[in-house]
């Protein structure tokens, strides 16, 4: 008789002991830390270097890069002229006239200039003489009392030092004469790539389509269209706050008169292309011949006007005129300058706040194509007690 149960089951395989795995411990703060500035030090080593490899290009192409940024400056000012001048002229023949207008303007506020300087630069010598006569009875004089043997004492230390240092003040002299020989040249070669700009420039966007594709096409010129946009809007309000500084200014000093008023007008005039520095610098200048050609109270009046100006042009024409065209910080403004003419010197101070307008338009351009939708610019909404904060944009619905 069979087991109606059957067989018994067979018992299951034994399972095999599983390794013990040694628990691997998470980084600490410290750790994690240290990993972060490790890696954000090596990006900022690669970063330093692309940048200085980036200031090495630009000084061995700077002859040529400068006249290039200078052409396109001032092709932004004169192309409403060239465009009002194509209406009845070939498109050369408008570019030609243009620049022959330009330079009989310069030459013609030089020939005002000359005549001016040299009559009243006798006037100015004879009042630095009578002012330095002033000077040493001063110091002659109580309290000082200071003796003429000591001042025939410094007066030969000085001396003495102009003619140890007599070569390198004739090399030096000689250098500045090399300097204005390269400035000639770079003008003129200014002058002909304003004419090709004028001519020609704006075929330059059409005529790259044939070595870009779509993509690219489009990308270059909208970035382009807006570098010239920003450019022209700089250069031309800049130039709109510069004119009203120096005839402000001028017509004060004609008030008060301080001697070379319209020289000191015109050197107003371009300082004001460096913003903030060459105010300051140009009105320092003016306090100083109305300083030395009249005196403590004409030179304070003087300040005044110029601090007066300045606050006008500060919190009114800044704000109104070049603020709406870059919307940039003050701060960015003057670091850019302070950056610039550290590098460059004063061409480069010049040069400075153009270059950071570009590269505000070219970081702005790419991070509307990253993020579609978003504010390239978001507004500033204000908030009790002063403060201000950024305003998201809206968010996009696909």
């Amino acid at each position: 008789m069979s087991d109606p149960a059957g067989p018994p089951p067979a018992a299951p395989p034994p399972v095999p002991a599983r390794r013990a795995t040694p628990h691997r411990r998470s980084p600490g703060p410290v750790e994690r830390g240290v990993t972060d500035a490790a890696r954000w030090t090596l990006r900022l080593l690669v970063l330093g270097v692309g940048f200085s490899g980036l200031l090495w290009l630009l000084g061995q192409g700077w002859s040529l890069l400068l006249p290039l940024l200078l052409a396109v400056l001032l092709s932004a000012v004169l192309w409403p002229l060239t465009q009002v001048l194509r209406a009845v002229l070939p498109r050369s023949l408008a570019a030609l006239v243009t620049l022959l207008l330009l330079v009989v303007a310069v030459l013609g506020v030089f020939a005002a200039l000359v005549p001016n300087v040299a009559g009243q630069a006798q006037d100015i010598s004879d009042s630095a003489t009578a002012g330095l006569a002033e000077v040493q009875d001063y110091v002659t004089g109580p309290p000082l009392n200071l003796g003429e043997t000591q001042i025939d004492v410094v007066v030969a230390q000085v001396t003495t030092e102009l003619q140890a240092n007599a070569q390198g003040i004739a090399g030096g002299i000689v250098s500045g004469v090399g300097s204005v020989g390269s400035g000639v040249v770079t003008a003129l070669l200014v002058l002909v790539l304003t004419y090709f700009c004028l001519a020609d420039g704006d075929r330059l966007l059409p005529w790259s389509r044939r070595w870009l594709d779509e993509r690219s096409h489009r990308h270059l010129s909208e970035l382009g269209t807006r570098t010239w946009a920003v450019l022209r809007g700089y250069i031309l309000s800049q130039a709109a706050v510069a004119l009203v500084d120096a005839l402000f200014i001028g017509i004060g000093l004609r008030i008060v008169g301080v001697p070379l008023a319209l020289p000191l007008a015109v050197v107003v005039f371009f300082a004001a292309f460096i913003p903030i520095v060459g105010a300051v610098a140009s009105g320092a200048l003016a306090v100083l011949v109305a300083l030395v050609a009249l005196g403590w109270v004409q030179a304070l009046i003087v300040l005044g006007i110029v601090l007066l100006v300045q606050q006008l042009e500060g919190n009114v024409l800044q704000p109104l005129l070049v603020g709406r065209s870059l919307a940039l910080h003050p701060a960015v403004v003057i670091g850019s300058v302070t950056v610039g003419g550290t590098l460059f010197g004063i061409t480069g101070a010049f040069l400075a706040v153009p270059f950071t307008a570009i590269v505000t338009v070219v970081l702005r351009y790419v991070r509307s194509e990253l993020v579609p939708g978003a504010a390239e610019d978001p507004p500033v909404e204000e908030r009790p007690g002063g403060r201000r904060r950024r305003v998201p944009a809206p968010p996009t619905t696909p």
